[in-house]
């Protein structure tokens, strides 16, 4: 059996290993990037859209291409647009009649060309097509775009190309140098990122699966986060498990025994910690917004199988090894120092150890204060949302592009705010709308009219012809109509949600069956829904991982201290991220949902080290007393947690280099706020604190009670 069992283990994650590799190219097939498939299906924006379908015979993503030059068009320009329009519309992709004739900006030095793509093509190949157009071009001084929901659409998805293979070259290089420095060996790295790598192969396999079968819905960014976290967690896991099989090996010969005694001491903590993790990803279940609401099992599938491949794919592998893993430095039975002696060996944790004792009161105050101090910088966050053309960093054509439109056309041109009114309320709804700052018109859809819709002004639905021409009829689908409402403010600006919210406070007084949708209103609603989700999955996930660690512990103070240094660790991460931000990156902003999912993956982590020293401590202080296990407990695990620290905020930090906002701010927060974990409130304020307590910090168990002999609380301690 001890031949067998390693030998199924390993085979099994090499089937999973190669299942899962071939999956990562479905991965990129399954990965949605459309930001109106993430909100609540009872928002006011995902009820336009579906209504929207009775209007057309397709669902269509427009693409707006826009040309200008420094003086005013020549009449070759307008040949070249003209020609370019009739290419456009042999395009795969774009529908029937759907390339509008070129409109003329009115200080006539802009035009831009209206292009509706069939929203079951490939938008991102179709805008290419239209890009390739445009850069054949010969026409000297006209310059041109692809902007619109289509543009931003397809540079948000060039951005997020190639993630597989950026993102886990940058991850894994960088852990596989920090492994070799920490335990200078060849062998060991190799070992634990074949676990991580492993661990992620099978995540992949089973997100994409459920992917495939519509259980789940994942875009780019979920996709990213998924890979860090995979690799980060199980690398962390693993070195836990590491540090304990090292410790065996230098107390038993065999390395089976050795296996039992690392199992025996690591599967509890590393089960407890990823469990923590667990609990604080399901969390955004509750979410309202499904970007938030599916991240949240991604995330859990991924933990679960890095602790799964952490103890045993881990320790088969190791078992096969044995100390040859360990090569040229390897562990033998006696080399070990005494574990009574472990505060006065030599060494950089026994010296913080007896720091800690010594100066304890001014560590934990001193460290309080400096979070304290750093943590005002959250005043200065601008977690309010940011334009959809600053989701990517670098260059964008389509940012470029709106650009000129907002120079030379009104800039809400070509993505208008939609109204779906009842036939009854058409010219009530349009006399509110054109009294709304910010409106530059008004157009009713209508199958009569040429170019689909016709003008709708105070006095009515307006002609568009020569003298004579028949007013249009609306198209009515199921007793309502559909205006859409230009805009003088870019779609996805700030002012351009403002003048959504005036839209439907005004329309909502004509007739509460009118409903206000659009690009800017999916924009309006995602963030109203990811700022009701912050503001409600902060203090679950806080009471959650607290009850956990209380039934971990089995204390109160215990855990309650340890989420109050997590917190503060948090705030101040968050507190110089907002500076760095505004004052360094000069970033536009942040996405409401930044700082959740900052505090949920640094809250979970945070505790994560947090469990693996206290449980050691824990241990230690039921045969030591609560003082002394506090300093042995530091002292074990100083080196693998802060180990662990360096390698979890490494791959976080290997995030920032897709250049996209939402994920180089989470790299940041993350990978800065782990180390201030690591560094700081792990290795100084929880001990120090704790030393000061003393064996008050695990009330009620037994273990706050004073003893005799170690024996008669030795009972309550975690094995």
């Amino acid at each position: 059996m001890r031949v067998v069992i390693p030998a199924v283990l390993i085979l099994v994650w090499f089937a999973l290993f190669g299942a899962g590799g071939a999956s990562f190219g479905g991965l990129s097939q399954v990965v949605v990037n459309d930001q109106a498939q993430f909100l609540p299906s009872d928002s006011e924006a995902t009820k336009v859209q579906s209504l929207q379908d009775d209007f057309r015979d397709k669902d269509v993503i427009p693409a707006i291409v826009v040309y200008s030059r420094d003086g005013a068009l020549t009449s070759a320009d307008k040949k070249s647009i003209a020609a370019d329009a009739d290419a456009f519309a042999d395009i795969d992709g774009v529908i029937d009649d759907g390339v509008s004739p070129a409109v003329i900006s009115e200080d006539g030095k802009a035009a831009e060309v209206f292009v509706q793509i069939d929203g079951s093509a490939d938008s991102k190949d179709v805008v290419g097509a239209l890009r390739d157009r445009l850069a054949s071009s010969d026409d000297e001084g006209l310059t041109a775009a692809v902007t619109g929901p289509a543009g931003f659409t397809t540079d948000l998805a060039g951005a997020f190309a190639g993630i597989d293979g950026i993102l886990l070259g940058v991850a894994f290089g960088a852990v596989f140098l920090i492994l070799v420095i920490v335990y200078r060996s060849p062998l060991l790295p190799i070992i634990v990122l074949g676990t991580s790598l492993s661990a992620l192969c099978a995540s992949v396999l089973v997100v994409v699966a459920l992917a495939r079968a519509d259980i789940l819905v994942i875009n780019g960014q979920t996709q990213g986060i998924l890979f860090i976290l995979v690799i980060g967690a199980a690398t962390d896991y693993s070195l836990l498990y590491i540090s304990r099989y090292r410790e065996a090996l230098h107390t038993v010969d065999g390395k089976w025994e050795a296996t039992l005694r690392a199992l025996k001491g690591a599967w509890e903590p590393i089960v407890a910690s990823g469990g923590t993790v667990i609990a604080g990803v399901l969390m955004l279940l509750v979410s309202e917004l499904n970007s938030n609401k599916i991240l949240g099992p991604v995330a859990a599938i991924g933990i679960a199988l890095a602790i799964l491949a952490a103890l045993t794919l881990l320790p088969a592998l190791l078992l096969w090894a044995g100390r040859v893993a360990f090569w040229p430095v390897r562990p033998r039975v006696g080399a070990h120092t005494a574990p009574d002696d472990v505060i006065a060996r030599k060494g950089v944790w026994p010296a913080v150890a007896r720091f800690v004792a010594r100066r304890r009161r001014l560590l934990w105050i001193g460290s309080t204060l400096l979070l304290l101090v750093l943590a005002l910088g959250m005043t200065q966050l601008k977690a309010d949302g940011v334009p959809a053309s600053e989701f990517v960093l670098g260059s964008s054509q389509a940012r470029d592009g709106q650009k000129v439109l907002g120079e030379h056309f009104p800039a809400g041109s070509g993505t208008p705010a939609i109204i779906i009114a009842p036939e009854s309320s058409l010219q009530d709804a349009a006399d509110a709308a054109l009294t709304v700052d910010g409106v530059d018109s008004l157009a009713v859809v209508s199958a009569d009219s040429p170019s689909g819709s016709a003008p709708v002004t105070g006095e009515g639905i307006q002609a568009v012809g020569p003298t004579g021409t028949p007013v249009p009829a609306p198209t009515v689908a199921d007793g309502r109509v559909e205006l859409q409402a230009t805009l003088d403010y870019a779609s996805d600006s700030d002012a351009a949600e403002a003048v959504v919210v005036q839209l439907r406070d005004k329309l909502s007084a004509v007739s509460s069956d009118i409903l206000v949708g659009g690009q800017t209103a999916v924009a309006l609603d995602t963030k109203t829904a990811a700022i009701h989700d912050r503001n409600l999955i902060i203090p679950l996930v806080l009471v959650v991982i607290l009850l956990i660690l209380m039934l971990l512990l089995r204390a109160i103070v215990a855990p309650l201290l340890l989420i109050a240094t997590v917190v503060i660790s948090f705030a101040a991460a968050l507190g110089v991220s907002a500076i760095v931000f505004n004052e360094v990156f000069h970033f536009a902003g942040a996405d409401p949902v930044v700082p959740l999912f900052a505090f949920v993956f640094l809250v979970a982590l945070g505790v994560d080290y947090n469990i693996f020293l206290m449980t050691r401590v824990r241990e230690e202080a039921a045969l030591h007393g609560a003082r002394d296990g506090v300093l042995r407990g530091l002292v074990v695990t100083g080196g693998v947690i802060t180990s662990a620290g360096v390698v979890l905020a490494a791959t976080f930090a290997a995030l920032g280099v897709l250049p996209i906002l939402f994920l180089a701010q989470i790299s940041f927060i993350v990978a800065f706020g782990v180390l201030l974990d690591t560094f700081l409130v792990r290795s100084l304020l929880v001990p120090a604190i704790s030393y000061d307590i003393g064996r008050a910090i695990w009330w009620p168990s037994k273990l706050s009670r004073a003893a005799t002999e170690p024996e008669e609380i030795r009972g309550s301690a975690r094995p």
